[in-house]
Order: structure tokens, then C-alpha cells, then sequence
């Protein structure tokens, strides 16, 4: 039996029955401002709370930013600080260099990728961590212009972290914020599990979303659920009466 692994969140492992099944590498997408970091971090901070150490790995964005960032947004988790400081939620940077415009450049991109990847083991295997989040994979898709390749890329990332024994969740812009927009891209197939975040309405009232589009291998939600922010977190309103786990 494959164990569980509670993400933490508010309502979302009512969604997933209990959490992920562990050892899953699982696809945050959504649109700007959906919440994909926050969402990410909390996940890494609630398992930290539980005693589990976990690395935030930060693709587009400054360590420091993105811990103002969310310190900012939840204001009511104060001992944010002193679980970074107890070193069970690290923050690293990794900045691939975006410049593999062509086919011609794909060699570049092939030592960029392996580059980050060896980067990304070394740390997970220094601190014995066994939660991940990636944030944004987005810039592979940016780095790695040849369809079949970065295809073989994200099977590659997957692969390896789930022979690391983490339970990741990694980040991906999604074309529209729109669930009627929503576009299936090919990558999306091989990851273990793929929640969605969407914004609907107007910019001056956009109502929240969240759906479980898929989890390998275990039962979930299929019900879309709308979620709120909230200065204490992620406030995720699970549709059904499930006996929490």
C-alpha cells in the first residue's frame, strides 16, 4: 500500500482523500495571481510544521522575495521565520541560463538542464529532504524550445525526483486563468498528478477555483471547489462530507 502524504491545506486533502500518494511529483497550474507560490510554500510549511523537511526551489523569482512574499500574504503564521531558521524549509535559487533560442542551441540547453538537475539532487540529498517544490518549471519550456525534447526533460525531472523518494509539487503557468480555456498540453500526461487553480469573472471580483484534474492511482475530488486566500493560509471549501483523515 502506498502511504498518503497530507499536503496540510485546508479542504485539499478532503479533495485527495486523505493527500497525495507518496513519492507522486504533482502539477500546480493556474494563471497570474491564482496563487501557485503561495499554495506551494504552504504545502512545504504545514509539512515542516509536521516534522518533514522540504526545499522550495526558485526558478523566476529571489529566495528572499518570494519568503516577503508569502510572509506578507500570510500575516497570521507568525513562526514562519523560526521554521526557515530550524532549517526544515530551505529555500534555494536556481537561475538556468535562458538562451536557447534554436535548434542550434539545444546543446545548451541539455547542459543547463543537467546542470540544474545535479543541483537540485545534491541539495535534496545533503538535507535528507523529502518535500519538494519546483517554482516555475515554465522556464524549461522557455529554455528548451524543441517539443520532443523538453517532453523527455520533464519525464527525466520526474523520474529522478521520484527515485529521491520527494513528494514534489511544481509550478506552470497556464495559458488562460479560465477553466473553459483550460488546454491539455502534452507534458501534462506524465506527471503523477495535476491540480488546477483558476480565476474566473472580472478583475474587480474574480472568484477562485481549485479542481484535482488528476491523481495516479487514487481517488479524488472531481468536483471544481472554490478557495479563498486568507492571512492564515489557503482556505479551500471541499464540496464533499469526507471523514478527515
Amino acid at each position: 500500500m502506498v502511504g498518503r502524504v497530507k499536503t496540510g491545506i485546508s479542504g485539499i486533502d478532503k479533495m485527495l482523500y486523505g493527500g497525495v500518494p507518496e513519492k507522486s511529483q504533482v502539477l500546480i497550474t493556474g494563471g497570474p495571481g491564482a496563487g501557485k507560490t503561495m499554495f506551494s510554500f504552504e504545502y512545504l510549511y504545514r509539512n515542516a510544521k509536521m516534522g518533514n523537511t522540504g526545499i522550495f526551489f526558485a526558478f523566476e523569482e529571489d529566495p528572499d522575495r518570494v519568503l516577503e512574499n508569502v510572509k506578507s500574504a500570510f500575516t497570521e503564521l507568525t513562526d514562519i521565520d523560526d521554521v526557515v531558521r530550524d532549517g526544515k524549509l530551505v529555500f534555494d535559487a536556481e537561475t538556468p541560463i535562458i538562451n536557447a533560442l534554436d535548434a542550434s542551441e539545444i546543446g545548451h540547453s541539455s547542459y543547463e538542464f543537467g546542470k540544474v538537475m545535479t543541483n537540485i539532487e545534491s541539495k535534496i540529498r545533503e538535507l535528507n529532504a523529502t518535500r519538494v517544490v519546483i517554482d516555475s518549471i515554465s522556464v524549461f519550456d522557455i529554455m528548451i524550445r524543441d517539443a520532443a525534447l523538453y517532453r523527455k526533460y520533464m519525464l527525466a525531472l520526474i523520474t529522478n525526483l521520484r527515485r529521491l523518494g520527494v513528494t514534489s509539487l511544481m509550478t506552470i503557468e497556464m495559458e488562460s486563468p479560465d477553466r473553459d480555456k483550460l488546454i491539455f498540453k502534452p507534458e501534462y500526461f506524465i506527471f503523477d498528478g495535476i491540480i488546477a487553480l483558476y480565476q474566473t469573472g472580472e478583475e474587480t471580483k474574480r472568484l477562485l477555483a481549485s479542481e484535482v484534474l488528476k491523481i495516479r492511482g487514487s481517488r479524488h475530488s472531481f468536483v471544481t471547489t472554490p478557495y479563498d486566500i486568507t492571512p492564515s493560509g489557503f482556505r479551500v471549501f471541499a464540496a464533499e462530507d469526507i471523514t478527515p483523515y
